[in-house]
């Protein structure tokens, strides 16, 4: 039987981005369906009625949700290419620790950056650039957070790279300056093409996030 892989997502979805990145690795064929931010399709609402939020992986018509739960179902599918994460419960359970971090501590400051304006905006950027930095320290002088090689931690931080150029503009700092080893990092995961084709524009993530600004959170 052929897999049926469908993908719910929109191209500047940090989010969605790292799913891509997953199915590019595994090299997993797929039907790519684009969702409007603000007009979302009603299959989109069929298959994610809770969070109603994209992306949204569906595998032989079941839907599965949630950016890193999906990853972790596409390694354990497709579990005879390579390993995203790694077989050894502590270093796994290590991994979900910081792509958890990445989520609910890197990702709400960066939002912020975009979705704000004045002091608060400071903060965001600030505040961005320390758990960046936390992550740095975690990093250490390994070539990829998972240690030699590219895995868990790195597909759900390397999806961030795109908005880069937007953190950069908005909260008025330069990456490099602040994280070279984030962007030593970065440029050694965009060396794999398979990440190199993946990631969206970052003018186009840019002009999307301006976009955003403007209409649902009503920041000029």
């Amino acid at each position: 039987m052929v897999d049926e892989v469908v993908l719910l997502d929109f191209l500047a979805s940090l989010f969605g981005t790292r799913v891509r990145i997953a199915l590019a690795e595994k090299g997993i064929k797929y039907e790519f369906k684009e969702e409007e931010l603000l007009n979302k399709s009603a299959l989109l609402l069929k298959m994610n009625p809770i969070h109603k939020k994209f992306p949204v992986l569906i595998h032989n018509g079941k839907p599965v949700c949630e950016s890193l739960i999906i990853v972790q179902y596409i390694d354990e599918v497709w579990n005879d290419k390579s390993s995203l994460l790694p077989f050894d419960p502590y270093p796994r359970a290590y991994a979900r620790f910081w792509a958890d971090f990445i989520d609910n501590k890197v990702y709400e400051d960066s939002r912020k950056i975009w979705t704000t304006k004045g002091g608060e905006q400071e903060l965001a950027t600030k505040e961005f650039i320390e758990k960046l930095k936390i992550l740095e320290g975690q990093l250490g002088d390994h070539p990829y957070f998972g240690g030699e090689r590219f895995g868990f931690v790195d597909l759900s931080l390397i999806s961030f790279h795109s908005w880069f150029y937007t953190h950069e503009i908005l909260g008025n700092f330069k990456m490099e300056a602040e994280c070279p080893k984030i962007i030593a990092w970065a440029k050694r995961c965009l060396q794999k093409e398979f990440i190199a084709n993946t990631l969206p524009d970052p003018k186009k993530v840019y002009e999307h996030a301006m976009k955003m600004r403007r209409l649902r959170y009503g920041v000029e």
